[in-house]
């Protein structure tokens, strides 16, 4: 144990998830379509980069709330179908530098991650891109029940003691800093809205905003 502990979003932190995200919905989204679940409507990247972040129910009640629930699960398992297909075929794409920023930051901090996941989802990043190189720990949501973070995160405190900062990029990896105290960094280079990481008592005490990775060394 190094006595600090980082703990880091994944999706829009670390993972440039919007390459493999956006065509798997497409394709769900169309198949809704072609039965009459939907009625066909454009939906922008800049729409669909904003549901990564969110657990699977709170996608599918931000974009269709009154989609059937059969018909959300059908497509959510879809999209995490092709989605892992994409993992496995090395398509997924981590931010520019991000695997240099964590070789300088793994001897110095206890680094860990922190989801709104499910579990096969963690399990193929974790093997395409060798991450226990760098993290002692992966934790999805799924294992959770998908409670939000900021229950979860006190689960990490328990087996990491230490000063604590989380690093992410929506308003929910905010919110676990949060509720634990711990400093913030915003990634705004990420999925959130724009403000989201700005208003509303965000960027205030030790808080930092970050618009690139490699940003992240000198500012820790």
């Amino acid at each position: 144990m190094k006595g600090k502990t980082l703990i880091f979003d994944y999706d829009g932190t670390i993972h440039d998830t919007l390459k493999i995200y956006e065509p798997a919905f497409r394709r769900a989204y169309e198949q809704l379509a072609e039965i009459g679940a939907v009625e066909r409507e454009e939906i922008t990247s800049a729409q669909i980069a904003g549901w990564i972040g969110m657990n699977v129910k709170e996608m599918w009640d931000a974009f269709q709330p009154g989609l059937p629930s059969e018909y959300k699960e059908r497509a959510g398992v879809m999209i995490g179908e092709i989605m892992m297909c994409r993992i496995r075929a090395h398509k997924a794409v981590w931010y520019p530098g991000a695997q240099q920023v964590l070789e300088k930051l793994k001897n110095v901090y206890d680094m860990v991650v922190l989801s709104n996941c499910g579990a096969s989802y963690r399990l193929a990043n974790w093997q395409s891109f060798g991450m226990d190189r760098w993290f002692k720990e992966f934790y999805d949501c799924e294992a959770y029940g998908f409670a939000p973070k900021k229950d979860i995160i006190f689960d990490i405190m328990q087996a990491y003691p230490g000063e604590y900062t989380v690093i992410g990029d929506r308003e929910t990896d905010m919110a676990c800093a949060r509720a634990a105290g711990c400093r913030f960094v915003g990634c705004l280079y990420g999925f959130g809205a724009p403000g989201e990481l700005t208003e509303n008592g965000a960027a205030v005490e030790d808080d930092v905003l970050i618009n690139d990775i490699r940003e992240l060394p000198d500012i820790l």
